[in-house]
């Protein structure tokens, strides 16, 4: 621990972090962007410390019946065997007890040898009552008084430890609003014990904390946005500050985490520019700036693309910016072999693992997210006649993935359409469900198939970045143009854009989506090998160039954390 204690540090709080396949602390893209973050930052030598929840019981292991029902398990995993304790322990308030939260160090090492901190916090001590050691072991489990207890836990409990551990913190990142109390903590601070009261309250200088703090938002869906009633947040984390105060930062109405997170902080961000825009419409007054997401070269590129790029473009790992070289450096030839590599590590995965035979010559469609009903996983499946019209003239097959929120009945029940829509077109178009998709599929699937399909109802996809991780490996994107591909397609270049920048209805973009396929996509792949090739050349030198989280952190770094 004394090892990087020596810098003043940024302090990135996150609910979620995947930051080892092994490690199962992620549900999905959240996660995902901040263990590339972090990655990131070991790689550029940019002093963090990450700070997440321990979450032993992970998010939860997937399990699909024939027809599709999702039923959950618990995904647990062994601190001990990836991390050490760190040297302290500290308390926070929690329904009128004091709560001890431990922590759990795992170090995560850059490409170039850099090495950052994360700090995984516990209640699960003997201090602690026998409810209070279940605060972090589900992650997003429990009702809304279980989030509370949670966030306190990360926000006020990730502060203090942080203080016990002896880091120099001189800029905290709010990786979306769940971190919000961390502001309050800060807050408190600034009051020294013996300052007069004004007007019955404390002068809390919220200047000093708003120069501390930055906050990345993460998405346009009421869900994503924490809201606490104010009797629960009383019970449960007591007078923390005055009502006053709180009712001021946070909304009148209820404590809202994404309010709280915009008053106490000095930079505020969105993920892509649409939903920088998109942001600024839901939150008047506050200035959302946009920092496009970005995805880890090095975690997200196939073996065998990481060995064509290494031979071509050595140190693209650090710079990925020279990706933009592909199309002058790489022959059609070695791109191609690249992918049929990549290809046949998926469908040999698919085959070993689910005893599943898919075409190595078909052109394989993927789709995996998280599943839920603006992501609509089902739009593919709006007209099966026309889809199985579309497979006798340019046959192709499907692999599909995803998990639904153990209480998100209606993405459960687009699973279950998803696996009658694959039986009805059996046998003319094959294709398959992934079960208990995670990061350590992603790796195999997304490289493996040659056209990555996002359908998302927008303006609700705030980026997305798994055709990020797709572009890397030369797959190329079919999407609404949502989120990060309204900057990142260019038509017939880079990929294609399913419908146009407008609301359309749901029927329109499913018949766009089927035109596309039918005349530009399919066509190409089945006809013109070396138009496909250079559509490939064009994610990779466009698209992975520029849509990396070198890039993003660089920007967060000069613009965030000066």
């Amino acid at each position: 621990m004394e090892s990087f204690l020596d810098r003043s540090r940024i302090a990135y709080f996150t609910m979620e972090a995947a930051v080892h396949p092994q490690i199962p602390t992620s549900s999905g893209g959240l996660g995902i962007l901040a263990g590339d973050a972090l990655r990131t930052a070991a790689d550029l030598d940019l002093p963090m410390v990450g700070v997440t929840l321990v979450s032993r019981a992970g998010y939860f292991r997937q399990h699909l019946s024939p027809e599709g029902r999702q039923s959950e398990s618990a995904e647990d995993w062994e601190p001990g065997r990836w991390c050490r304790r760190a040297g302290a322990k500290t308390v926070v308030p929690i329904e009128g007890r004091e709560v001890w939260v431990g922590a759990w160090l795992h170090v995560l090492e850059g490409n170039r040898g850099g090495r950052e901190p994360v700090l995984f916090l516990d209640t699960d001590l003997p201090e602690n009552d026998p409810a209070d050691r279940t605060i972090t072991a589900q992650l997003y489990g429990g009702d809304s008084t279980y989030r509370l207890k949670q966030e306190i836990v990360l926000g006020i409990g990730g502060v203090r430890l942080l203080r016990g551990l002896g880091f120099r913190i001189h800029k905290y990142h709010l990786n979306e609003g769940h971190a919000a109390l961390l502001a309050l903590e800060l807050l408190r601070a600034t009051v020294p014990p013996s300052a007069e009261l004004r007007a019955g309250e404390p002068q809390y200088n919220v200047l000093q904390v708003r120069h501390r703090c930055s906050f990345t938002t993460h998405t346009p869906v009421g869900a994503g946005h924490d809201e606490f009633a104010y009797d629960l947040v009383a019970r449960v984390l007591g007078p923390f500050v005055e009502d006053g105060v709180l009712r001021r930062l946070a909304g009148e109405a209820a404590l809202d985490m994404t309010h709280l997170a915009l008053n106490l902080s000095g930079y505020v961000n969105g993920v892509a520019k649409l939903h920088a825009e998109t942001s600024r419409r839901m939150y008047p007054g506050y200035a959302v700036r946009a920092v496009t997401n970005g995805v880890h070269a090095h975690t997200w590129t196939a073996p065998s693309f990481a060995a064509l790029y290494d031979h071509h473009l050595p140190g693209w790992c650090h710079e990925p910016e020279v990706l933009v070289r592909v199309r002058c450096c790489l022959s059609d030839e070695e791109t191609w072999q690249a992918h049929a590599a990549a290809k046949r590590r998926m469908l040999e995965h698919l085959h070993n693992a689910f005893g599943v035979a898919l075409a190595p010559e078909l052109p394989t469609i993927g789709f995996a997210r998280r599943m839920t009903s603006y992501k609509r996983p089902e739009l593919l499946f709006s007209d099966l006649e026309r889809l199985r019209a579309i497979a006798q003239r340019w046959p192709f097959q499907i692999v599909w993935g995803g998990k639904a929120h153990p209480r998100d009945e209606d993405g459960k029940r687009r699973i279950e359409q998803v696996h009658a829509a694959l039986r009805s077109l059996a046998p003319q178009v094959r294709g398959f469900y992934v079960p208990n998709y995670d990061m350590s599929m992603a790796q195999i699937l997304i490289p493996g198939v040659d056209l990555w399909l996002n359908t998302p109802q927008r303006p609700l996809e705030a980026s997305g970045t798994s055709g990020m991780k797709a572009a890397l490996n030369g797959v190329p994107s079919l999407s609404v143009l949502d989120g990060w591909w309204v900057e990142g397609c260019v038509e017939g270049m880079t990929g294609w854009a399913i419908g146009d920048a407008g609301d359309s209805p749901a029927e329109s973009e499913a018949e766009a989506l089927y035109r596309k396929l039918e005349q530009r996509v399919l066509p190409l792949f089945h006809q013109d090998r070396a138009g496909w090739i250079a559509v490939m050349k064009g994610a990779i030198t466009l698209n992975g160039s520029l849509f990396n989280s070198h890039r993003m952190m660089r920007r967060y770094a000069a613009e965030a954390y000066m």
